[in-house]
């Protein structure tokens, strides 16, 4: 008999319980995430939850409604994020995709989309548009150091010598989004809010990693991610562009490798990218192997995707967003990036 779909109803205890004896699960699978998406986004967060008839869990789907005027009707697990998708037994699995595609169908949604870290036996057209890369870590950094070559060690050794430091810690938080806003209105994407990495780190104070390079005293590099099971997950990454010439961001990821080796972590993993483009090429040059990402999709017509930069409707965004004043690119554009997941 097929497990019974229903929204979740019960207690975070018991869905980060069954979510951490899954194979696969990730960091944002956790309950967690589902108070902070209602909190700084304002969204309707649909968790399933996949029951047999003894009322066991089998299965479970973190579930996020993102809907605007500009840009449409979402269903998306994670959005904003790079993993989500359904936990569980194959037939819990399929049950819960089958109710995300009535959910989708009934319910005028231009996308649902599962952001699966692995195959599912599930019978949805799939998107593999993206990959993460991840590197192996020894269990001590001098191990680690000698891995990565004479080259990218002299690349680490560079900023230093220049006097760029890096700190982690809560108190990162605020230097980091200042240097994340500034690189997002560069690149001409809307910033995510201060709110999402302040809730974040309030919610999540044991696993989330704030970290920060600084010249003089000014933060101009900084990164933020996710530490769980044996993994460490560098989500977000930035830059300031005028002081490329430091190279910041090789002593900042170094910093971020040293500690996760320091916590006894086996894995590295670098966060998602487009293959061949220079994150990508950045992140290959560590020693890193790429990993495919299964992303799930039901669509109301063949052409339908999230809102991206690369499209042609949204082509001029970019152009006119890196000419915004820092503040006022910095002001609007949470508000316009709430609805694109």
């Amino acid at each position: 008999m097929s497990p019974i779909v229903t929204p979740f109803t019960g207690q975070a205890d018991e869905w980060d319980g069954f979510v951490r004896s899954q194979p696969g699960w990730t960091h944002f699978h956790l309950f967690g995430w589902k108070p902070l998406m209602v909190e700084v986004f304002g969204h309707d967060c649909p968790y399933l939850v996949a029951r047999e008839t003894d009322g066991t869990i089998s299965g479970v789907l973190p579930l996020v409604r993102v809907r605007s005027a500009l840009f449409g009707h979402y269903l998306v697990s994670m959005p904003y994020l790079n993993y989500g998708g359904p936990l569980g037994s194959t037939e819990a699995v399929r049950a819960l995709a089958t109710a995300v595609e009535a959910m989708a169908r009934s319910g005028s949604v231009k996308l649902a989309e599962l952001r699966s870290r692995q195959p599912l036996a599930i019978d949805l057209p799939v998107s593999h548009r993206k990959i993460t890369v991840v590197l192996d870590l020894p269990a001590e950094t001098a191990a680690l150091s000698k891995a990565l070559g004479s080259k990218l060690r002299s690349q680490i050794k560079r900023p230093e010598k220049e006097g760029v430091t890096v700190a982690f810690g809560p108190d990162q938080v605020e230097p980091f989004f200042a240097v994340f806003a500034h690189h997002m209105r560069d690149l001409g994407t809307p910033t995510q809010p201060l709110a999402l990495f302040a809730a974040i780190q309030r919610t999540f104070p044991d696993d989330a990693w704030f970290g920060c390079a600084y010249y003089q005293g000014k933060p101009i590099a900084a990164g933020a991610g996710f530490r769980w099971n044996s993994e460490f997950e560098m989500t977000w990454a930035s830059a300031l562009s005028e002081y490329n010439k430091l190279s910041p961001n090789m002593l900042l990821y170094w910093a971020f490798m040293q500690r996760a080796v320091d916590a006894g972590l086996g894995l590295f993993n670098f966060g998602r990218c487009s293959i061949g483009g220079g994150t990508h090429r950045f992140k290959s040059q560590w020693g890193s192997r790429d990993e495919q990402l299964w992303w799930y999709q039901v669509a109301d017509t063949p052409e339908a995707a999230t809102p991206s930069p690369d499209a042609g409707a949204y082509s001029w965004g970019p152009r006119i967003w890196k000419r915004l004043p820092l503040a006022v690119a910095t002001t609007i554009g949470p508000h316009l990036v709430r609805g694109i997941p």
